[in-house]
């Protein structure tokens, strides 16, 4: 991974311990274990500590690193309320990322959208989320949360004769609150590949 990567996140961090611990204990939300908080981030066990971040067994030095410091340092202690729902698009500040969003968080999953039907509880149990029985249309949909305070409220239609399968990633009315824009177009791109991998290896 280039060196800049770990540089950025290594900034976060610092920002991030700005801030009294039991406060991050509590906006993260997290298990404090010393000078570490515990949580999940992207379906695995995140260690953060003050010089590096852990997620599973690997130590981050790459794109995850940094959405996971850029969380923690701007992350406030409220529950996000999933409703209403809201488009990427409908986002403010939006705008400059919409095409990248719907390219790599949402068109990327369509081809695999029958076999995520096929794993759905599995993913929300893995990403602490839920089936969504209120979905408002769609065949099948989910609530995933790649970050604690950050839910993704996805909406699938398995292909036919007349369309091709399709994804719709929808957000909380005050998801910026938690995370700036752009990192929520990034967070959403990295849930994708994640939940694919994990569908593919299943």
């Amino acid at each position: 991974m280039p060196e800049n990567f770990l540089e950025i996140q290594k900034e976060y961090l610092k920002k991030v311990w700005l801030r009294p611990p039991e406060e991050l204990e509590a906006v993260l939300p997290a298990r404090r274990h010393g000078n570490s908080f515990h949580f999940k981030a992207f379906g695995e066990r995140c260690e953060l500590y003050p010089h590096e971040i852990i997620l599973g067994s690997q130590k981050l030095t790459g794109p995850e690193g940094i959405l996971i410091a850029m969380y923690a340092t701007h992350v406030h202690n409220e529950q996000p309320q999933l409703h209403p729902l809201k488009s990427f698009k409908e986002l403010p500040g939006s705008m400059p990322y919409q095409g990248a969003f719907a390219t790599n968080a949402e068109k990327i999953l369509s081809p695999y959208v029958p076999s995520l039907q096929h794993h759905q509880q599995e993913l929300a149990v893995r990403f602490s989320g839920h089936i969504n029985a209120d979905a408002p249309s769609g065949d099948f949909s989910f609530t995933l949360h790649p970050l604690p305070r950050i839910p993704l409220y996805y909406i699938f239609y398995l292909p036919d004769e007349e369309f091709p399968a399709s994804a719709t990633c929808l957000f909380p009315t005050h998801a910026a609150h938690f995370m700036p824009v752009d990192g929520l177009a990034d967070v959403a791109e990295f849930t994708a590949r994640k939940v694919i991998q994990l569908v593919t290896e299943a």
